[in-house]
């Protein structure tokens, strides 16, 4: 037996209006809750209109397409006044909607409501005609009216601030920064940190030409036994001479020809596994071409480096592998296991007179709490002429009982200890503490990149906290000084010059996490030495570099208090003028993909604590925005000395963090009830404090953001001015979304950029596997190249052999973000002419 047309369509109806029912039932008990948190009364509303429209359509009625033509134009001019003109915000609003108004609309619908006379007014035969009259006219042109609002919005980008940037140097081509124009001698290329190339072949006009050179596969990937979630491939190679030097996730340099990508030489420190890490990285060697001596000066030797009482003995790598006594020139390899390793960029031999015959540093002399894993340096360290600097990690929320923080500064040609600058004590003694004694534990500790000014005599570092993160009752006083700082050291002595601040006793995570840029200005018609500090909560704090007084306004604004129990918080806190911090989230930012999941993080955002950045953790839970993943990261930003100019790229994503009281100092309040895999630590669970804490980004039930995009940005700054010339949302959702959509939403970048003189701008850590280049004149993308994995790193720029400017970037993804393994570098030219 068959079913007739009307049957069907009857079916279809029935459907249409279950369908309907459930909406309406979802929308109004969310709802309900929603506006019983003191939420927005449109949920409730939209839950009876659908319901409305769900009854009307049960019986079949022309009217439920009226009723839901208004309840669609009421919910586009609620979305209108909520969202503006932003496409992604509305069509969270109004997709599910949309598509529901289409299906009403359809003759397989349309047809049974009672249009028409009843069946008997008509012959058997007759056809029943669907004319677009009275609702479902309505209905169409509501529906339209929205696909104009959503063409709109998808094609203009309201969200966008235009402008230009000055494409006129506004001081002389220099090279007073002793590196060759076609070479890159530390991370940020000199240790000034400006990630800036002088070199002009690429421009605006002929950038679209790049092609691929070579291509290079290290063979370090991750998924080695003990590996953390964050392994990641961050390196930024050097290139001297006609040679590339860059280190590994697992800690092995590599040497590569840099005009042919040809591997020349490797070396692997073995370092010792299953080690307690929280990340596991390398994001660059350190060189120093020597000072025409390759003999230290008479005498100078430095300790045993291969035992230290309380840990296991490290390998000695003058003894694993090929070694020389002279060494003209060297490069620094940090390790995982807490040693920095010298070696000749000739041959990639150790050089063995460093370290007293070693050829390295043992980080682990002096330390408290010796625990490997617990402390060493992800960053490469600052290769001064005369001194070493070097920082390193501590454990984030483990414990209160960790290594510690301190900075110290070696004789560079023999590794032999100069000075130790412990910020548990920043104004005390710096001289080498005597054997038998150690540094004060659980300091805050520079796990970032720091900068150097060899002619004024200072070292600059990028302050963190110590653990833990979001409970500072304990903190001393000394400690409270410089956490979260930019400081400045005497090269020489390792004594505190200056320090600036830029957050108040921190329960944020908000360390200071990129390398201070150093760039010569011209504000008010005076030059100016200054240091440029971007922050995790979007700040960029301009400052002069000899004494940390700010150049551009710094304010002082009233914070949110009420902090946990036994703890405190700051009345104010700093805010530069120049600034990417974020407005406020309201019930309003809430996105999703559909009505339903936005409802859900409205629900959630009435839920938890918020009152505008700096809402102190709670026991409840907190809001924390931006989030801990920082407005700006480790990869800092480019500055172009010539223009004055900065090219940044601030991110914008929403966490969580709870409190989560401890009973004891051993039971696991976040991790299970089972200890983790000893190959990896606590993380979060900060025994010895009173609170443990969970921390997440905030997320619908789908496991997108919560906050509505855009997510990310890259944007312009005139530095002289403090002014914000462009920005533009960066970036597509295409490896983030569960199918391959090329969806320029705006997603987050972990990695910096670079700059060239030629008024071309690239970056490779947006988190959709590309590398871009932008004009920097006006941030428009110019061209871009899909990477085969995550390019979480930050781009260079140089001369091959061939007299050609190269671009090289590593892929090799980010464990923390899921974005594609790998183990690629990877050079660009213009082709040959």
């Amino acid at each position: 037996m068959t079913t007739s047309p009307d049957h069907r369509r009857g079916r279809l109806l029935s459907a249409t209006a279950v369908l309907l029912t459930l909406m309406g039932l979802g929308l109004l008990g969310g709802g309900a809750w929603l506006v019983a948190l003191g939420g927005s009364f449109y949920y409730v509303l939209a839950g009876v209109a659908l319901l409305a429209v769900a009854v009307l359509a049960w019986q079949a009625r022309p009217a439920s397409l009226w009723l839901y033509a208004l309840f669609f134009l009421a919910t586009l001019a609620w979305s209108l006044w909520e969202a503006r003109l932003a496409w992604w915000p509305l069509a969270a609003r109004t997709d599910v909607f949309f598509l529901l108004g289409l299906l009403m609309i359809t003759p397989w619908v349309a047809r049974c409501l009672r249009h028409h006379p009843p069946s008997a007014t008509r012959g058997p035969d007759e056809p029943r005609r669907l004319r677009w009259n009275g609702g479902r006219a309505a209905l169409a042109g509501a529906l339209a009216l929205y696909a104009g609002v959503a063409v709109t919005t998808w094609v203009v980008d309201f969200s966008a601030t235009e402008g230009r940037l000055s494409d006129v140097s506004r001081l002389p081509a220099a090279n007073g920064d002793g590196v060759p124009a076609g070479e890159w001698h530390a991370y940020g290329r000199t240790g000034h940190g400006q990630r800036y190339a002088p070199l002009g072949q690429i421009t605006p006009e002929n950038v679209g030409q790049l092609e691929v050179v070579w291509h290079h596969h290290t063979g370090d990937l991750r998924g080695r036994p003990g590996d953390p979630e964050e392994t990641t491939f961050e390196a930024t190679p050097l290139k001297v001479g006609n040679r590339l030097f860059l280190c590994t996730p697992h800690q092995q340099a590599i040497a590569l020809d840099a005009t042919t990508g040809q591997e020349l030489w490797r070396f692997d420190p073995k370092v010792l596994s299953r080690l307690a890490l929280q990340h596991q990285t390398c994001r660059g060697l350190s060189y120093w071409p020597g000072n025409g001596n390759a003999a230290p000066p008479a005498g100078a030797a430095a300790p045993d480096a291969a035992s230290v009482p309380g840990a296991p003995p490290l390998p000695i790598a003058a003894q694993d592998g090929p070694a020389v006594d002279a060494c003209t020139g060297m490069l620094f390899l940090p390790t995982a296991d807490g040693r920095i390793i010298a070696l000749d960029p000739a041959s990639g031999a150790v050089c063995r007179r460093f370290g007293g015959g070693t050829g390295q540093i043992n980080l682990w002399r002096g330390m408290p709490n010796v625990r490997l894993g617990g402390y060493y340096s992800t960053s490469p360290v600052v290769a001064s002429q005369r001194v070493l600097v070097v920082g390193g990690t501590v454990l984030d929320n483990v414990s209160v009982r960790e290594p510690s923080g301190v900075v110290r500064g070696f004789d560079i040609q023999t590794g032999q200890l100069l000075w130790n600058w412990d910020p548990a004590r920043p104004e005390g003694d710096t001289a080498p503490i005597p054997a038998g004694q150690t540094y004060a534990e659980s300091s805050p500790n520079v796990w970032s990149v720091m900068s150097v000014d060899e002619a004024l005599g200072l070292v600059y570092l990028p302050l963190g906290n110590p653990p833990p993160d979001q409970w500072g009752g304990r903190r001393s006083d000394a400690s409270e000084k410089v956490g979260s700082s930019v400081v400045a050291l005497d090269l020489a002595t390792g004594r505190l010059r200056w320090v600036f601040q830029t957050v108040h006793h921190d329960l944020w995570d908000y360390d200071v996490p990129a390398q201070p840029t150093l760039v010569d200005l011209n504000v008010g018609g005076a030059p100016v030495p200054a240091l440029v500090q971007p922050t995790k909560q979007g700040e960029l704090f301009v400052l002069d570099r000899r004494t940390g007084q700010a150049v551009h306004p710094v304010r002082e604004v009233a914070a949110p208090q009420g902090a946990a129990r036994g703890d405190r918080t700051a009345p104010t806190q700093p805010v530069s003028s120049v600034s990417f911090d974020p407005p406020p989230l309201t019930g309003a930012s809430m996105w999703g993909a559909t009505p339903f999941d936005q409802l859900a993080c409205r629900i959630a955002f009435h839920r938890l604590r918020y009152e505008g950045r700096f809402t102190p953790p709670s026991v409840e839970g907190t809001l924390v925005y931006p989030g801990n993943f920082g407005v700006f990261n480790w990869g800092g930003i480019a500055v172009d000395p010539q223009r004055q100019i900065a090219f940044t790229t601030p991110g914008y994503l929403a966490f969580t963090s709870q409190l989560v009281p401890r009973p004891d100092d051993t039971t696991l309040m976040v991790q299970g009830q089972r200890r983790p895999d000893g190959s990896l630590p606590a993380l979060n669970e900060n025994f010895g404090a009173p609170f443990a804490v969970k921390l997440a980004a905030f997320t619908s039930p789908f496991g997108i953001p919560c906050q509505a995009p855009p997510w990310g940005y890259v944007a312009g700054v005139d530095l002289n001015s403090g002014r914000i010339a462009w920005r533009h949302r960066n970036g597509t959702v295409r490896d983030l979304a569960p199918v391959p959509l090329p969806f320029r939403m705006g997603v987050p970048s972990l990695g910096g950029p670079l700059l060239t003189a030629g008024g071309v701008a690239f970056l490779s850590g947006t988190l959709d596997d590309y590398l871009r280049a932008y004009d920097v004149a006006s941030g428009k993308t110019l061209w871009r190249s899909r990477l085969p994995a995550g390019g979480q790193a930050t781009p260079m720029s140089y001369l091959g052999a061939d007299g050609r400017q190269y671009i090289v970037v590593v892929a090799g993804g980010h464990g923390s973000l899921g974005t594609r393994a790998g183990d690629s570098v990877i050079a660009y030219a213009l082709p040959r002419r």
